[in-house]
C-alpha cells in the first residue's frame, strides 16, 4: 500500500535535524571525527540531587500511579515558590500552573485547544518547530515573521498587515531566543501585550533559556508585566537549565482559562508526565540557587571560548547576552544549507543552517555549545578551513 499523509501532514517542512544522525554513523565508520554542533542538548550531567530523587521516587510504588494532569502537587507548589522567588510573581498552584511532559508538547498542543479554521498564529522565523507544527496540525494559519537584524531580532507586530491582525488569535514569542540568542527589552513586552489585549489574542511565551543568561543579565518573564495574566501564558522547561532533555519535564504558567483548555485536550492524549520525574523536577528547583550558577558559567565560558575561536577563523561572531547558542552570520553569501553540508561532509563539522529554522534565518549558522572548550576550538578553526 501506498501511504497517503494528511493534507496538514503533508504541508508540515522537513525537521532541521533529518538525515543528520544517519550521516555522522556513516562518517564515524569511516574514521571521521565529527564534532556535533547542531542539537542544543549538552553534554553535561543534571544535578546530582536530581538523580537521587529520581532513584528515591522510583522505589516508591505510588510513584508507578497514573499522574493524571494534576501530577504531584509538590512539584506544582515549587515551581509556584520559584516563580515567586525568580519573577516575583504570585501563581496560584493548581490554577494557574500546569505540568508538561516537556514544554515542546504544551507549546505543540496549545492550538488545538485554541485555534479555529482561518484564526492565525504569528510565528518567528526562524523558530522553534513546535510552533509551526503545532498551528498547522490544529488546522489554523501560521503567519511567519522573519527575524532581521534590522529590527534586533524582534517580531515587529506594527507591520503585520491589517487583515492578518484581525485574525490572529495566537502571538509566539521567545526570549531569549533560539536561535538568534537574543533578549527582549521591557518596552516590547509591553507593546507586544498591548497588540494582544487588542485583538483578543494570547501571548505564548516560551521561555525555555530564561536561566541562561551571562554578564549579569537576568531575563524577565512576560508574567511579570501589566496586564499579562489577561492574555499570556509562559512555557518553561528543565531541559536546558539542568542537563534534563531527555527526562521530559516542563511547565505552562500563566492565564487560568488557557492553563484549563490546554490541561483538557492533553487529557485526551496523555496521563502526565511519571511522578517520580515530578518528584525529581522538585529538587531541581530546590538546587537552583545552589546549583544552576556554576552550570551557567560553564556556558558562559565555552561562549567566549567559541566567539574568540570562531573570530580568529574569520566569522563575524558576537557573544550574545544568553542561551548555549551563537548565531553567526555565513562568509560570501553562501545558501547557509549548502554551508552546513559542507562543513559536515569536508570537515566533520555538525552545525544548523538558519534557513534549516525557516526561511527568515536565511544567511545565519547556529553553533550549539554543548561540547567542550577544546572542542569548541576545534571545530571553529575547522569551518574557518571551509570558508577558506
Amino acid at each position: 500500500m501506498s501511504l497517503r499523509g494528511s493534507a496538514r501532514l503533508e504541508s508540515l517542512p522537513g525537521y532541521p535535524f533529518a538525515g543528520v544522525k544517519a550521516l555522522r554513523l556513516r562518517l564515524e565508520a569511516e574514521g571521521v571525527d565529527v564534532i556535533d554542533l547542531g542539537a542544543g542538548d549538552a553534554d553535561l550531567a543534571p544535578p546530582p540531587q536530581v538523580v537521587d530523587a529520581l532513584r528515591e521516587a522510583a522505589g516508591q510504588p505510588r510513584m508507578s500511579r497514573y499522574p493524571f494532569q494534576v501530577g504531584l502537587p509538590a512539584f506544582r507548589e515549587a515551581i509556584a515558590a520559584w516563580m515567586k522567588v525568580r519573577f516575583g510573581v504570585s501563581l496560584d498552584p493548581m490554577a494557574e500552573i500546569l505540568p508538561l511532559i516537556g514544554s515542546k508538547e504544551g507549546i505543540a498542543h496549545l492550538p488545538m485547544a485554541l485555534l479555529d479554521p482561518g484564526e492565525v498564529a504569528i510565528i518567528p522565523d526562524p523558530g522553534y518547530q513546535a510552533y509551526l507544527g503545532g498551528v498547522v496540525l490544529a488546522g489554523g494559519e501560521p503567519y511567519l515573521v522573519a527575524l532581521r537584524p534590522e529590527h534586533d531580532f524582534l517580531i515587529p507586530l506594527e507591520n503585520v498587515p491589517e487583515a492578518v491582525r484581525a485574525r490572529t488569535r495566537l502571538v509566539y514569542l521567545n526570549y531569549p531566543n533560539n536561535p538568534t540568542a537574543v533578549g527582549a527589552p521591557d518596552e516590547y513586552y509591553r507593546a507586544a501585550l498591548a497588540f494582544c489585549h487588542r485583538r483578543g489574542a494570547v501571548l505564548v511565551h516560551d521561555h525555555a533559556y530564561s536561566e541562561i543568561a551571562f554578564d549579569g543579565y537576568r531575563p524577565r518573564s512576560v508574567l511579570e508585566f501589566e496586564g499579562a495574566r489577561e492574555v499570556a501564558v509562559e512555557f518553561h522547561s528543565l531541559s536546558k537549565t539542568y542537563n534534563m532533555t531527555g527526562w521530559r519535564i516542563g511547565w505552562a504558567a500563566g492565564n487560568s482559562e488557557v492553563i484549563a483548555a490546554l490541561a483538557r485536550v492533553k487529557s485526551f492524549v496523555d496521563t502526565g508526565v511519571f511522578l517520580g520525574v515530578q518528584a525529581a523536577g522538585v529538587a531541581a528547583l530546590e538546587a537552583w540557587g545552589s546549583w544552576v550558577p556554576r552550570n551557567v558559567a560553564v556556558f558562559q565560558s565555552r561562549r567566549d571560548v567559541a566567539v574568540s575561536a570562531l573570530r580568529a577563523a574569520g566569522f563575524r561572531a558576537t557573544a550574545p547576552r544568553a542561551t548555549m547558542y551563537l548565531w553567526v552570520p555565513v562568509p560570501g553569501g553562501e545558501p547557509s544549507r549548502d554551508f552546513a553540508r559542507r562543513a559536515l561532509a569536508e570537515k566533520g563539522v555538525i552545525i544548523l543552517a538558519g534557513a534549516a529554522l525557516g526561511a527568515g534565518g536565511e544567511g545565519f549558522f547556529r553553533v550549539a555549545l554543548t561540547v567542550p572548550e577544546d572542542r569548541l576550538r576545534a571545530a571553529a578553526e575547522r569551518l574557518g578551513r571551509v570558508v577558506r
